[in-house]
């Protein structure tokens, strides 16, 4: 019997992280994608993340309150720093929507282990076993094989590394930096996933207020709401379902470890990704697709390779 309830909290567990993100997905290229009254795009990123980093702070803030917790004494500066980097990482990969599909920024956002290995060798001076670079090698391949354009089809896109491509690398590139903050903070203070979740979102959440303040953004955000109420709805879903996703990786992690939730948010990534091509019409030619095959077998081999080796569990930070 115990068996039994084990196996049905993991595919309960499983089934909600999917369910929740695929639906978080097509929101997200919903809102940034979508198009508006009179051919009209959404463009308010800042205050799209800002909503999002808002509720992710409520959902932590609950956490924090429902179960017991030691005191967090991380400097301020850590989760600053990792707010800061984290915040850029995910404002890019949503502009990075308005130029290209979603099937490539997911595929391009799973290229995460690239910067992650660079910065560990170039700034932790980490050696790494061959192996990993083995895995790393074959992500790259298949990011090039996806991302690259043919040449017969360069006279309606933007030849070569265009905007949103661009976007993608810098996301990769921060989010690298957020873990290697965060890798400071763990071996540091080691504080809960919670604890790094509430501050991380808090920071978060102020230097955005500032930013769509400043920038005037705000008031773009709060004309284009007016005008497209169905949007509000749209953003406020797509925060909340974010956010559920986030609960239930805490529990896989905490109930399961970090293998088995790495094995469902990389199979999650791959589903969603045809579920845009289906839903969206966002088509892939075979080479895409051979790109796709290749990025989330060298995911899945570097997390069975990973299997024992003692790695922290992963942030519960899924994007």
């Amino acid at each position: 019997m115990a068996k039994s309830s084990t196996e049905f909290r993991f595919i309960f567990y499983a089934g909600s992280i999917f369910t929740c993100y695929f639906i978080y997905g097509m929101l997200q290229e919903k809102v940034t994608r979508g198009v508006y009254g009179n051919n009209e795009k959404f463009t308010a990123t800042l205050s799209l993340v800002l909503v999002q980093c808002t509720v992710n702070y409520i959902f932590a803030q609950i956490l924090m309150l429902s179960w017991k917790h030691e005191k967090d004494n991380t400097k301020k500066i850590y989760y600053f720093s990792s707010a800061l980097t984290y915040l850029l990482g995910m404002v890019c990969s949503n502009m990075a929507l308005q130029w290209v599909n979603y099937p490539t920024q997911v595929v391009g956002k799973a290229a995460k282990p690239i910067p992650v290995l660079m910065l560990g060798v170039l700034l932790g001076r980490k050696s790494y076993p061959l192996k990993k670079y083995l895995f790393v090698f074959l992500i790259v391949i298949g990011v090039v094989l996806f991302m690259y354009k043919d040449q017969k089809r360069v006279t309606d896109e933007t030849p070569g590394i265009g905007i949103g491509e661009l976007l993608l690398i810098l996301s990769l590139l921060m989010d690298g930096l957020t873990g290697a903050v965060q890798e400071r903070i763990k071996s540091e203070h080691s504080p809960t996933a919670y604890a790094m979740m509430l501050n991380t979102n808090w920071w978060s959440t102020i230097i955005l207020t500032i930013g769509v303040v400043l920038s005037g953004e705000i008031f773009q955000f709060i004309r284009f709401v007016s005008v497209y109420p169905e949007v509000i709805v749209f953003i406020i879903s797509l925060a909340l379902m974010g956010a559920l996703g986030q609960l239930f990786i805490f529990y896989m992690v905490s109930e399961f470890g970090p293998l088995p939730c790495s094995v469902v948010t990389t199979t999650r990534k791959f589903f969603t990704v045809l579920a845009s091509v289906i839903f969206f019409g966002n088509v892939l030619i075979l080479r895409q697709f051979i790109g796709a095959a290749l990025v989330f077998s060298g995911l899945f081999l570097d997390i069975f390779y990973s299997k024992g080796k003692g790695q922290t569990p992963k942030r519960a930070i899924d994007k």
